[in-house]
């Protein structure tokens, strides 16, 4: 193995695409009752693979923002961080967007057709801001970006890992003393996210008020693209794929094995992004990248990782996508049969679990919906568009 690294690795844009797929499949399953284990979250504490794609992603995003800074030297200025506070908003923005277009749908469904108009409904179904999410996947990716990248420009580089432990012990403590591992709205989470977000603007588990990409979650989520963003460091100063790998395979089994083994005391969290959850999700995306290192650009097998490139050069635009066709494909819908049905409702239920039963049936729908986004993806990248957002 001695083959030198490329301007570019094409191991990220793969394992960038693998989450982009695979976050895409976990939104769009034919049947939230009839899903297979494996692509469901987790009730609490504990992992499936589905709780590995954000966090995953997120870990990338951190090698990412390390490689997009990097060409600036990391100096803090008015252009720079005028960059970095846009992408924060527009992100965000697009997020609160996603979140309000699903709330619109939800209310227009609710309001009572008999006693309104057509336009009194759409009018008070796209102004119902009272109920809308403030948080969710894009927000978070927006305000780890934002924090992690004016991070990077304003410390010295070493002592970044003291604020990843500094910060993930300070949370932990959190947890410790504010009933945070329960799941319960009389946790520390559920409070301070309340207190801050309000009751209506957030997530509900199981009618419960605790928000899986809540604020305070978001505090130790900082440290795990924070992780990421070392890594790159890591990636990007090693100048041989030998080494590059080896690093990443010492980083990844330390972290994967420290996540695990203090789990015990600190349980491994999604929904509230606990420590360990940091810790044994950034060791788990190491590993896995060192040995995409390997496969890709080392042992140069490629033609199996093709479908995912399509996904990981344009992964943002994809997933807002895929955002606006999932809603669009669940809330809006069409008279069938004397009766209202959605997209989703026809293509599930009258085309496929029929035939290919209720779990096997949504399985299929969800790989149908990723293969859709996958040919707008695809048709991008083969023409070299590369929509940044």
């Amino acid at each position: 193995m001695t083959q030198k690294p490329s301007g570019r690795l094409l191991s990220l844009d793969v394992l960038r695409g693998i989450t982009i797929a695979g976050m895409i499949m976990v939104n769009n399953s034919g049947s939230g009752e009839y899903t297979y284990a494996p692509l469901k979250h987790v009730a609490w504490d504990g992992l499936t693979p589905t709780d590995l794609v954000f966090p995953f992603f997120m870990f990338i995003m951190g090698i990412s923002t390390y490689i997009s800074l990097r060409k600036f030297n990391f100096e803090f200025n008015t252009p720079t961080l005028l960059k970095i506070l846009k992408r924060t908003i527009v992100i965000f923005l697009i997020g609160l967007g996603l979140s309000w277009l699903g709330l619109s749908f939800r209310t227009y469904h609710m309001l009572e057709p008999d006693n309104l108009g057509f336009w009194e409904r759409f009018f008070r179904a796209i102004t119902d801001f009272g109920h809308l999410r403030t948080l969710g996947v894009m927000q978070r990716l927006a305000l780890t970006y934002g924090a992690a990248s004016i991070v990077a420009i304003t410390v010295k580089h070493k002592y970044i890992p003291y604020i990843i432990g500094t910060t993930l012990i300070v949370y932990f403590l959190l947890l410790l003393f504010g009933n945070g591992f329960e799941k319960s709205e009389d946790s520390i989470v559920s409070i301070v996210d309340r207190a801050i977000l309000g009751v209506n603007h957030m997530y509900k588990d199981s009618g419960l008020a605790i928000d899986p990409e809540g604020l305070l979650s978001t505090i130790p989520a900082i440290a795990h693209v924070l992780i990421g963003f070392c890594c790159g460091a890591l990636i990007m100063n090693t100048k041989d794929n030998d080494k590059r790998i080896s690093q990443l395979f010492i980083v990844g089994t330390i972290l994967t094995f420290a996540g695990f083994l203090l789990s015990y005391g600190c349980p491994i969290n999604k929904k509230i992004w606990t420590p360990t959850f940091v810790l044994a999700t950034c060791g788990l995306a190491s590993l896995l990248l060192a040995l995409l290192i390997w496969i890709i650009d080392i042992k140069g097998h490629r033609k199996w990782s093709v479908f995912f490139e399509s996904f990981g050069v344009n992964p943002l635009f994809i997933y807002v996508m895929a955002g606006v066709l999932g809603t669009l494909a669940y809330q809006a819908v069409f008279p069938y049969n004397g009766e209202y049905i959605s997209a989703k409702g026809y293509i599930y239920s009258v085309l496929l679990q029929p035939y290919l039963g209720d779990y096997f049936g949504a399985l299929i729908y969800a790989l149908i919906f990723v293969g859709i986004c996958w040919i707008v993806g695809n048709i991008l990248y083969k023409k070299n568009i590369y929509i940044k957002i």
